[in-house]
């Protein structure tokens, strides 16, 4: 008996769940669908910037599962784009777990959704808030131009005015 697959944690689900071709109707476009893992591994490497690793504890999964999920993913989305197709994101094994948020002016971390756009910070109001990926004092930057293969190399610097 094969082993279940792992859930992965993605911070929500979309709120958009269809795209198509502009001028086609959607009954003569075939659909090809999207899992919710492969759009979150999608958002944490290709917008976020994380690396592979840190999407990986992001997702609560192995290194190995992100590259296969975000390459199932890749795969997917490019159909859709050369092939004309319409994408229709859901399903998947997933499960919702909101992420740390941070605020990039006083540092202050709390839990959310991830879509920084809808987020003010209640300690100071400001709007400049990110997803919190290395904890308090990182504050959602992303990779920096960090050069060689250390442990932290390409990381940005994080958030300067980050309390701990």
């Amino acid at each position: 008996m094969s082993r279940p697959p792992i859930e992965r944690a993605v911070g929500s689900v979309p709120r958009v769940t269809l795209f198509k071709p502009a001028g086609v109707p959607g009954r003569e476009l075939e659909q090809l669908s999207l899992a919710v893992d492969e759009l979150e591994a999608i958002r944490l490497v290709d917008l976020e910037g994380l690396s592979h690793e840190q999407a990986a504890a992001a997702m609560g999964v192995s290194r190995q599962t992100v590259g296969r999920v975000l390459e199932g993913g890749r795969a997917k989305v490019a159909e859709a784009l050369v092939d004309g197709k319409a994408i229709l994101i859901g399903g998947g094994q997933y499960r919702i777990e909101p992420r740390p948020l941070c605020c990039a002016s006083c540092g202050e971390v709390w839990t959310g959704d991830p879509e920084p756009t809808s987020h003010t910070c209640p300690a100071c109001g400001s709007a400049e808030v990110r997803t919190c990926w290395g904890g308090p004092g990182r504050c959602g930057k992303r990779r920096g131009g960090g050069q060689g293969r250390g442990r932290r190399a390409g990381e940005g610097p994080g958030c300067q005015g980050s309390r701990r």
